[in-house]
């Protein structure tokens, strides 16, 4: 089944190109088009889209609140949310994972950068534009640190402290797989208790705890 995908951007010529990358890829099809966060939030409530896909300037609603408002705290049926830019701040970057994003690429990012955020976003993973990922996690960690991290409802076995710092790395299901000698359905299977006991909603959430734990060096 084809991932299905809404684009919103208020330049046409980008919202075109972006619709043509991914419309060429195998596997997906882009279902829906907005110029602005109010339609873009519409539009995905009534399609219901695999991934959506938003720029972070667009008129009436940003995309920081159509994310907030399709996939934020309190949302009782998130939807996947891929924030794509042209800045590189890390208030950006900050906002969009704060709102819920699964995601956040430049749009220099490239057509294979980019297919491989939406599939990520589709599979429950989160990618991250590779040359901000690093002083985005400092940032994200410095501003939570005012409140410390929620201990984990039960304390985690040792396979699940290797996946955490795994996934903390960046490493994809498939990479942990191989280097721990475990099968992906194994690796998944720890990826959902781990998200249970850090009540943690996606990848990112459980990066930040682990850095948040010092279970990463910054």
């Amino acid at each position: 089944m084809s991932l299905r995908i809404l684009i919103a951007d208020d330049q046409d010529l980008v919202r075109a190109g972006l619709a043509l990358i991914l419309g060429s890829q195998p596997g997906i099809v882009v279902v829906g088009e907005a110029a602005d966060g109010q339609r873009a939030v519409r539009l995905a409530r009534e399609l219901r889209p695999d991934v959506c896909l938003f720029d972070i300037r667009m008129p009436v609603v940003d995309g920081l609140e159509a994310t907030r408002r399709l996939a934020g705290p309190g949302v009782a049926d998130p939807l996947a949310v891929v924030v794509l830019t042209t800045f590189d701040l890390d208030e950006y970057v900050f906002g969009a994972l704060k709102a819920g994003a699964r995601g956040f690429l430049l749009k220099d990012a490239g057509p294979a950068l980019l297919t491989q955020a939406v599939h990520a976003a589709a599979a429950g993973d989160a990618l991250i534009a590779p040359r901000v990922t690093g002083r985005l996690l400092e940032r994200f960690v410095g501003l939570e640190r005012q409140a410390k991290a929620r201990p984990p409802s039960e304390a985690l076995t040792e396979r699940e402290e290797d996946v955490l710092r795994a996934v903390a790395k960046g490493k994809t299901n498939q990479e942990i797989a191989e280097a721990l000698c475990i099968s992906l359905s194994t690796v998944k299977t720890h990826l959902t208790h781990l998200m249970e006991k850090l009540g943690a909603r996606n990848r990112v959430e459980m990066v930040v705890w682990a850095y948040e734990t010092g279970r990463v060096a910054r």
